[in-house]
């Protein structure tokens, strides 16, 4: 039997957030189903290599390409993200290789995956709480710069109080959304010139910003979502929400 990891508390925990979304039903091969996505997510296999204990490959596909279609596992994450203290926000942005086979699909959109001289990328912008945990995210191609969707994360917090970031995020306009949602700012200053006061950063606060690297290292330990291999955005941001997910179950359980 492959190695799972869902505690029997944790799978009762999530099976009722699955059933309060009103579009799961309450099937006994779902865990299975469940702990074969979480397979896939930190090994990185193909589907078509996925063990039998868990089903048929093709079952466990369908069944996660429904709920990534109506967006189950998204709306779990945020369900989950409703504890967060929105006290200190973090934001930051890391770009994520994609590879070959993730390429080339079927659609007349990008699927959020860019082309520079690094080659193909996609670029995860993700705010997390005072905590550590993530609150919300959103996908890009990977050359989009953080400050592009800096507005966006901010937008989707119940409530702004402190913005942390790094200069990437160094922008007036930016500076002031902020200001009328009624938040502050802690952002690093870029050198524009000899006269930038750099002395007015919290720099005490500052420090914490590796909450959100953190938060990245932890989702990266999983080899399906350090290297993007879905070819369609909605089933990358569903991979990405279950990683996210395992962060926070142990705050319910």
């Amino acid at each position: 039997m492959p190695r799972t990891m869902l505690t029997d508390k944790r799978w009762e925990k999530l099976l009722q957030i699955m059933k309060n979304t009103g579009r799961v039903y309450n099937k006994s091969e779902h865990r299975m189903t469940f702990e074969g996505l979480l397979f896939r997510m930190r090994t990185g296999i193909p589907w078509r290599d996925l063990p039998e204990e868990f089903g048929e490959w093709s079952t466990v596909y369908r069944r996660f390409n429904l709920w990534s279609k109506k967006g189950i596992l998204v709306d779990i994450f945020k369900h989950l993200s409703q504890l967060a203290d929105f006290e200190w926000v973090f934001l930051d942005g890391s770009i994520i290789r994609a590879h070959q086979h993730s390429t080339g699909a079927a659609t007349e959109h990008s699927e959020q995956i860019g082309q520079s001289c690094g080659g193909h990328s996609t670029k995860i912008h993700l705010a997390v709480d005072s905590g550590g945990l993530p609150i919300c995210f959103e996908l890009s191609e990977g050359q989009r710069h953080d400050i592009t969707y800096a507005e966006t994360l901010v937008e989707k917090l119940d409530e702004v109080n402190t913005v942390i970031a790094d200069k990437g995020y160094d922008s007036e306009p930016f500076w002031c959304f902020v200001r009328q949602k009624s938040g502050r700012t802690v952002i690093a200053k870029r050198n524009y010139g000899k006269d930038i006061d750099k002395s007015s950063i919290d720099r005490c606060l500052y420090r914490y910003r590796h909450l959100v690297e953190n938060a990245f290292a932890r989702i990266k330990q999983y080899r399906q979502i350090s290297t993007r291999y879905d070819k369609l955005e909605r089933n990358y941001a569903s991979m990405v929400s279950l990683a996210f997910m395992l962060m926070w179950l142990p705050m319910y359980c």
